[in-house]
This record gives structure tokens, C-alpha cells and sequence, in this order.
């Protein structure tokens, strides 16, 4: 999972709300751990959450109100002074962090242009010895992975696993018949150095998934 489809699938709201079911939520959870965005937004909005259960959790005044004002209020009481000020208060700080730190930062990426590390990477060379990729600690790189044309895939499935085997992020993409490689970024994580594997597999229109390929290159961190 990349952030761009996170945020189209809109994963950080199901998270909180714990509308997701257990592979998609693992699948998520080790997505936001890389992805300093998505971090920021569950951080903020769990400590909205957790801010707002404190307001509304406040009990009410005891002085007795006549129940033609009470009934008055109805559904909208929510929105006196003594809840409403608090909750608005915490939404201003999230909106504010947003502001400073968030957009900033995606500002700052986006005026900045760098060059990554980069190694073109071919299906079927798994085990064999591939290409090598240095960089710096925390640092992305890119993969121009070549896909063979022909199949007839609706999409294809990128898994990339570490040397210790685990699956680190997926990303899917639509197929492209007149499109054989792929320039794909790796997202800038805490990685460490070794053998890192790619597995692509392809999906058809009735939904089924066959593994085309894999291939391997050796990351090396220079500190």
C-alpha cells in the first residue's frame, strides 16, 4: 500500500473508527509505520478522538433546567459553550499542526527535486546475483521493473520483501499491455541492508492472481 492509496481508500478515518478487518488493518499499520504523512494524521486524529471522549464524558451542570428548555435543546446540546469551546479548540490545534508541519513538509519535497539511487530490475533473476542500490539511512530509491507484455492482467501486484523475508510494502498498479517496465519508488524507510526481493504477480478481470516473476538486488546503506 503507497500513500496516495491510502488516502483515496480513505484508510486513516477507517482505521480510527476500526472499520477495517484484520488484514487490512495489519496491512495498514505497517504502511503508516513507513510513511511519516499517514502517522501524522492517525496521531492527530486519535488524539482528537481521545480529547473528545474527555469533553463529552464531562458531566452535566446540576442546577435543573425546565423542560421546555431542555426540550428545546434536543439533539443540539452538544453545541453549548461548555462542550463546543473544548472540541473546537482541539480541532483548531489539529488543523493548525496540519498546517505547520504537514503541508510544509510535502511543500518542501515538492520544491526540492533529488536525484534517487535507481537499478532496473528484471522478472526471473530471483536468486541470481542483481543490481545493486546505495543509499542513504531513511533514504527512498527507485526500480524501473520490467514486466513481460502479453499477459492479460487488469493490474499488476508489486510485493518488495527484505532480507529477512518480510513483506515490507505492496503496491498495485493498472496493466498497461503497450508498457513492459515500471519506474516504481521505493518510499524512504529505515531499512537495513541485504538482499531485498520483488514479487509481481498479475490479476485478470474474473479477479485471479498468478505470480509472474520475481527478482532480487542487494541494498547497501552508506552512513
Amino acid at each position: 500500500m503507497d500513500h496516495d492509496e491510502a488516502v483515496r481508500q480513505k484508510m486513516t478515518e477507517k482505521y480510527l473508527l476500526d472499520e477495517l478487518d484484520h488484514a487490512a488493518r495489519n496491512e495498514f499499520e505497517e504502511h503508516f509505520f513507513d510513511c511519516s504523512f499517514c502517522a501524522l494524521d492517525v496521531r492527530a486524529g486519535a488524539m482528537f478522538i481521545e480529547h473528545s471522549k474527555i469533553v463529552f464524558a464531562e458531566k452535566p451542570s446540576e442546577t435543573p433546567v425546565p423542560a421546555r428548555r431542555a426540550a428545546r435543546r434536543g439533539r443540539f446540546a452538544w453545541l453549548r459553550p461548555a462542550f463546543a469551546a473544548p472540541a473546537l479548540a482541539l480541532l483548531l490545534a489539529v488543523i493548525a499542526y496540519q498546517n505547520l508541519v504537514t503541508y510544509p513538509q510535502m511543500q518542501q519535497a515538492l520544491n526540492h527535486p533529488q536525484v534517487l539511487p535507481w537499478a532496473s530490475v528484471n522478472l526471473g533473476t530471483w536468486g541470481s546475483a542483481g543490481p545493486v542500490i546505495t543509499t542513504s539511512p531513511g533514504k527512498g530509491f527507485l526500480l524501473f521493473v520490467r514486466i513481460p507484455p502479453g499477459g492479460r492482467y487488469s493490474r499488476y501486484t508489486l510485493d518488495l520483501y527484505d532480507p529477512s523475508k518480510k513483506l515490507t510494502w505492496s503496491l498495485t498498479i493498472p496493466a498497461d499491455s503497450a508498457q513492459d517496465q515500471w519506474p516504481i519508488q521505493a518510499p524512504a524507510a529505515d531499512r537495513q541492508a541485504g538482499t531485498y526481493t520483488l514479487a509481481v504477480r498479475g490479476t485478470n478481470e474474473n479477479g485471479e492472481n498468478q505470480e509472474l516473476g520475481r527478482a532480487s538486488f542487494e541494498l547497501q546503506i552508506q552512513k
